[in-house]
């Protein structure tokens, strides 16, 4: 058996796979646990458990809702695929696309446009990635209120990351991502000069 001062002596550290040294680094993501766990599913579809109906409620900061319309609302993902992933919502507690009034239409559409300019201006992404989920099948986390997807992308993010280790590096603080993204909504300034 190897002794403490043989250099055969292997110390385990956070990044040694338990049991032997594969030469591997580790990035350690426990925050994913939460997300993977389920901690922010609602319970049941109803409205009384729907993130997207009580963040309205809350300060733009608390909420990370980034712009606010008529009829929908514009917000961070809490989860994101890339920095600045944002989420177009309907106020209103309604599933399938379909079920929106056209005024909604509308709207969801218009936020959806000013938040690929405002991602363009704030961070420069090379593309988008657009769309809803209909129905848990198709891989809506809460396919019970309606929500657009805006996810920025650039030449190259498609690292190991996401590949091997099931992992996104996102290297802003979401909280910090959303006041660049609210500076610089259409509109924000001139709240803000009158405040």
């Amino acid at each position: 058996m190897p002794g403490a001062g043989d250099p055969d002596t292997t110390v385990e550290s956070p990044d040694d796979h338990p049991g032997f040294d594969d030469g591997l680094d580790r990035l350690w993501t426990p925050h994913r646990m939460v997300y993977i766990g389920g901690q922010d599913k609602p319970a049941d579809d109803s409205r009384g458990q729907c993130p997207f109906c009580r963040i309205p409620d809350r300060s733009d900061e608390d909420g990370l809702v980034v712009a606010r319309g008529g009829t929908a609302y514009v917000v961070l993902n809490l989860y994101p695929y890339n920095p600045g992933h944002l989420m177009v919502v309907p106020y209103r507690h309604v599933s399938d696309y379909t079920d929106l009034t056209e005024a909604e239409t509308v709207e969801v559409a218009h936020l959806t446009q000013t938040a690929m300019r405002v991602v363009r201006a704030v961070s420069g992404p090379d593309g988008f990635n657009l769309g809803m989920n209909q129905g848990a099948v198709a891989g809506a986390g809460i396919a019970a209120h309606l929500h657009q997807h805006v996810v920025p992308r650039w030449a190259g993010d498609a690292n190991f990351l996401p590949i091997v280790a099931q992992t996104k590096a996102v290297p802003e603080l979401l909280g910090d991502t959303r006041a660049r993204l609210a500076a610089a909504w259409p509109g924000r300034a001139a709240e803000a000069g009158e405040a």
